[in-house]
């Protein structure tokens, strides 16, 4: 039997956690009835990673598909779910194991992305010159994940008519989100709409509403507007849908080539091959799960166009 075990990062807010087992829910009520779905976390919730493989096993599965509901590849992605898959692989060697991709760059994302703003009022066909959309994401120590969100901006931009789409971070690396909204409003920006870019809610969507209501005492000239979260939207199961059937057709594709974690495991590579390693393939032990995509090798925002100039006008 095939399993899907689904891996959520876990919150301290138990609400963030109910979000993700009811999405989870939802969507194994469309699947094939004889594929298992069950759901496990990272962190701070149980069942662990490790605890929910445990629990495919014991319920039959021969083959299981995790799939880690991120939004953007990272540490998590790229080391902790792969070592719990290596722990799996020693305990259970007659059972096989597949590691799909994480959310990362997909069209859908736009979609959801585009319902946000509806849902906060915005026209997002014919916005107003002054109007600016701040894309807001966690932020890491890993440049791939966060030039992703970079990448996710600019295509935002190209399929909306926002003048000024601005990406912002809410810790770890910069902009962070004050600067983010400083550098909307030096391109001239009158109203700023903050679209966060997180699976759920949870402590820092509610440290971010705080932020918020902060603003425009230091802005009184600005609007301030604060989109839903990217949350658990129906679209979100097209998505998933996608990476597990990638996983179990055995068609998950990966570009490791911005990866600093596989440039460090080169270093020890000759002296920790006791697996199966064939890096590049879907069944890899340490399989990274991460996309195609262009990675700029600086963490510089990228130089603004003219208003009411579109890259792609400029020929």
């Amino acid at each position: 039997m095939k399993a899907i075990l689904f891996v959520g990062h876990g919150s301290r807010d138990p609400e963030g956690n109910h979000q993700v087992r009811q999405f989870i829910h939802n969507l194994s009520a469309s699947w094939d009835q004889s594929i298992l779905i069950e759901t496990c976390f990272l962190e701070f919730e149980r069942p662990t990673v490790n605890q929910g493989i445990d629990i495919c096993v014991q319920k039959g599965a021969d083959h299981i598909v995790v799939i880690p509901i991120m939004l953007l590849q990272a540490g998590h992605s790229k080391i902790h779910i792969p070592a719990a898959i290596d722990d799996a692989k020693i305990t259970y060697p007659h059972i096989k194991f597949t590691y799909g991709r994480p959310i990362g760059v997909h069209e859908e994302t736009f979609e959801i992305l585009k319902t946000r703003l509806e849902e906060a009022g915005e026209d997002w066909q014919n916005p107003s010159d002054d109007t600016a959309v701040l894309l807001l994401g966690r932020g890491g120590s890993d440049p791939d994940a966060n030039s992703d969100l970079y990448k996710i901006t600019r295509l935002l931009w190209e399929k909306t008519n926002y003048k000024i789409v601005e990406p912002a971070f809410m810790g770890v690396t910069a902009p962070l989100v004050d600067e983010g909204i400083d550098r909307c409003v030096k391109l001239g920006a009158k109203k700023v709409v903050i679209l966060p870019y997180f699976l759920f809610t949870g402590i820092l969507i509610k440290r971010l509403e705080e932020m918020i209501a902060q603003y425009p005492n230091q802005y009184p000239n600005v609007e301030f507007k604060l989109a839903g979260y990217f949350g658990y939207h129906p679209k979100l199961q097209t998505i998933l849908k996608d990476r597990a059937e990638e996983a179990l057709q055995d068609e998950v594709k990966m570009n490791c080539d911005t990866c600093q974690y596989r440039l460090n495991a080169m270093e020890h590579i000759h002296h920790h091959h006791h697996h199966d390693h064939d890096h590049g393939h879907h069944d890899h032990d340490h399989d990274h799960g991460h996309h195609h995509h262009d990675h700029q090798e600086h963490e510089h925002a990228p130089q603004p166009v003219q208003q009411g100039e579109k890259v792609g006008d400029l020929t």
